[in-house]
């Protein structure tokens, strides 16, 4: 059950990881969520789906190791069963015709942007991706993402791949071009702040733009709380109501100041965890 079959170091500290599980591989839809323990006392991890295979019946996930709960998950090897498994959880993307969708990839947002990106292409849309990075070190999928593209574009901050500077730039460009490749939609999936500048930089050409928010989410089911934003003035639980939305309708601020929350019990996790390991 929930057998690891693949591990694959993409970046540092970033794994990509295919587990068996036949029963959530056919249901499986773009934009959706999991719910991964480790072992028995391991953290609940919400992981979106990164791609699957009904099929071969098994799911991958893209996992970034900041913390105690996601350091447990990477250090289990091939072969070995995660404690749990539960999905596929939250609202699908809305896969629409939308004509020309530019999509959006910050950092480990780029797990996520792939499937709906796949779907997008595959509704007959045409997919412009904007890939970023700190670094060309961090940079991962780089080809899966040209494979659905009609066009792909990578940033690094330093200039080491790619364009030198942010994801905004281009998508600026891109939404001052001429009529005849006018965005109909925009995806933006990556660190909050970005996200939050790439719905700013698309509100005065009044493209509707979708972010998700899976990254406030904490037990992924609707029963904690802890995933609370705001979305129009209305309270939404990331979980059960998205984990898209409308990235001009999110009260940004709000939601980045959540984000540091828990940082003090993160850093005690991860000192006990560290502690038990030597």
């Amino acid at each position: 059950m929930n057998r690891i079959c693949a591990k694959t170091l993409l970046a540092a500290n970033i794994y990509e990881l295919v587990v068996e599980a036949p029963r959530v591989a056919r249901k499986a839809q773009p934009g959706q969520f999991l719910v991964v323990m480790s072992d028995e006392t391991g953290e609940r991890i919400p992981l979106t789906i990164a791609d699957f295979d009904p099929q071969a019946g098994t799911v991958t996930m893209v996992v970034m190791v900041i913390g105690a709960g996601t350091e447990k998950i990477c250090s289990l090897e091939c072969g070995d069963d995660l404690y749990a498994l539960i999905g596929p959880l939250g609202e699908p993307s809305i896969i629409e015709d939308y004509g020309t969708v530019v999509m959006v990839a910050g950092g480990v947002g780029t797990a996520p942007i792939y499937p709906i990106a796949r779907a997008l292409r595959e509704s007959g849309q045409r997919v412009i991706t904007i890939q970023g990075a700190r670094t060309k070190e961090l940079l991962f999928w780089t080809d899966r993402l040209k494979a659905v593209s009609d066009q792909h574009i990578i940033t690094t901050d330093d200039g080491s791949c790619g364009r030198k500077g942010v994801v905004t730039q281009p998508l600026v460009e891109l939404l001052r071009a001429e009529p005849s490749e006018r965005v109909g939609c925009v995806y933006a999936i990556g660190p909050a702040v970005m996200m939050k500048f790439c719905s700013l930089a698309t509100q005065p050409f009044r493209v509707p733009t979708v972010v998700s928010l899976n990254s406030v989410m904490v037990d992924g089911t609707g029963m904690c709380g802890g995933c609370r934003v705001e979305i129009g003035g209305e309270t939404k639980f990331t979980c059960v109501d998205g984990p898209e939305f409308d990235g001009h309708l999110v009260d940004w601020n709000l939601l980045l100041s959540r984000q540091k929350i828990y940082c003090e019990q993160e850093k005690c996790a991860l000192e006990t965890l560290h502690k038990e390991v030597s």
